[in-house]
């Protein structure tokens, strides 16, 4: 089953996959396999950040700011620094003040180093919501919808990589009230700007 991860990481191949890596510092196939670890992180949390009325309302409504035009030029996004500020006020909303915990698993899982880590994920973090607001935007989801949304796409890749859960459950604290999770109502503020 195809999803909006596969999408995004087909978009993200070749020459934008190496603008990535001459960014963090990195070669090929570790900028792929970094980039295949930190993608499901990011949606996984959205997708568990979702699962609360209130979660769902307050990502439904950052997205409004996320038309997903990012998409459009990722090479020009990517080559101007790949959006850090915006993208470090997303992660603080997604994960809370677990973004170490984060970066360390994306870094143990391709072998980069923890700030080339946390450095890819704040450039990864404005692309996933550039990619979720054009869908919901295409699509006519409303917050029932884009929580169903986000529910599907975690199941495809907790099933494609099973450990995933637990790994989620590991940086999120292993609740489902933390992370963006405890902070919800800041979300607005920091999402809104970017992508």
């Amino acid at each position: 089953m195809s999803s909006i991860l596969d999408s995004l990481m087909d978009q993200l191949g070749g020459d934008n996959l190496d603008q990535i890596g001459a960014a963090l510092g990195t070669g090929r196939s570790e900028t792929l396999s970094a980039v295949q670890a930190a993608l499901p992180m990011l949606m996984g949390a959205m997708a568990r950040n979702a699962q609360t009325e209130g979660g769902a309302a307050a990502l439904s409504q950052a997205l409004g700011a996320h038309d997903g035009s990012i998409l459009d030029d990722l090479m020009g996004f990517l080559g101007g620094g790949g959006g850090a500020g915006s993208g470090a006020g997303i992660l603080g909303h997604v994960f809370g003040n677990n973004r170490d915990a984060a970066a360390a698993h994306v870094a143990q899982s391709s072998g980069i180093s923890l700030a080339g880590a946390a450095q890819l994920l704040a450039m990864l973090a404005p692309l996933v919501m550039g990619v979720l607001g054009r869908t919901q935007r295409d699509q006519g989801l409303d917050t029932g919808g884009l929580a169903d949304l986000l529910g599907r796409e975690h199941e495809v890749h907790s099933q494609r990589s099973p450990g995933l859960m637990d790994v989620l459950g590991q940086v999120l604290g292993g609740n489902q009230g933390g992370g963006l999770l405890g902070e919800m109502g800041g979300l607005l503020g920091g999402l809104l700007k970017g992508g």
